[in-house]
């Protein structure tokens, strides 16, 4: 491996660790505990990246940043890696110097609304102010969605979730809208989470998935297979294989990514399938009992697709 053919990877060795732009603090995805550890899916697919490349899976420098900076902080090279409950779409991959590594979560624009208000649709919304985050897709959404019915809502920006959720719990809005998954991480952090509820609707495709500069192929390919690994692993297990198969596989190809051939078998070790992520961050463990829903294996009704990897 040359320093000039793998310029991420070898500022990520000599530097001793991965910079991660996460969220700046969202139950089931990432989030700070007291402790100062962080959890959730994004922060364990940063932990499964800092495995491969650094043989540490708690290598890793973390940059909470707000909405507006997700993809900033990554074109400017403060961060190596964004995993921040960021939505894949043309328009981000066309005006930014990113490449999207691969799918995290399928997701859906959500509203959670107070159980007392006798709201049972995003129509019963409208004329409402809505807590949103500055620099999301939400505002789009909101208006793609509430336009073409004639109708409309005012959507109230906050940069910091702290934020949003104040205004929300105050009363200042009726409703706050974001990523169904992020929602129920919200939901359950609140004082007296039976006093709210998400709707069941949801307005959005939100395909949530890592990043990376679109400068360096190596890092993007390295970050693309350890997110495929974790898939293809969970699909072998439920095949009848075991993790132990899908980790040789991988192993193999490592040094023409520029890792080793122990890569794979230290991010399963380090993390676990994408079932055992899934399941620890958001499954019914972890209090959330987010549904796998769309995020379920394609063999199971869901949508992630394990690619060979042979």
């Amino acid at each position: 491996m040359t320093a000039a053919a793998h310029p991420t990877l070898t500022a990520v060795r000599s530097r001793g660790a991965v910079r991660a732009a996460v969220s700046q603090g969202i139950r089931g995805l990432s989030l700070r505990t007291a402790d100062g550890r962080w959890t959730g899916l994004d922060a364990d697919i940063a932990r499964a990246v800092a495995a491969a490349a650094l043989h540490d899976p708690e290598a890793v420098d973390w940059c909470p940043v707000p909405a507006t900076e997700r993809l900033a902080v990554l074109a400017s090279g403060e961060a190596d890696l964004t995993v921040s409950n960021l939505t894949w779409t043309m328009g981000r991959e066309a005006a930014h110097p990113v490449l999207f590594a691969g799918i995290t979560c399928y997701d859906g624009e959500g509203f959670l609304v107070r159980t007392t208000d006798r709201v049972e649709d995003p129509a019963d919304l409208a004329g409402r102010r809505l807590a949103v985050h500055t620099g999301s897709t939400t505002p789009v959404n909101l208006a793609a969605w509430y336009g073409p019915r004639g109708l409309s809502v005012e959507p109230a920006g906050f940069a910091d979730p702290a934020d949003a959720v104040a205004a929300y719990t105050a009363g200042d809005c009726a409703a706050y809208v974001l990523d169904r998954t992020a929602l129920a991480g919200i939901r359950a952090g609140l004082p007296d989470p039976r006093a709210h509820r998400i709707l069941p609707a949801s307005i959005s495709r939100e395909p949530m998935a890592a990043a990376v500069r679109d400068s360096d192929p190596h890092w993007f390919r390295l970050v693309r297979w350890v997110l495929h690994l974790l898939i293809s692993a969970e699909h072998l297990e439920a095949s009848g294989s075991d993790r132990r198969t899908a980790a040789e596989l991988a192993g193999r190809h490592g040094p023409s990514t520029g890792v080793d051939a122990g890569w794979a078998a230290r991010v399963l070790a380090a993390v676990g399938t994408y079932a055992d992520v899934y399941a620890r961050n958001l499954g019914a463990a972890s209090g959330l009992d987010v549904p796998r829903g769309a995020n379920e294996l394609w063999t199971r009704g869901g949508l992630h697709y394990a690619v060979p990897l042979n």
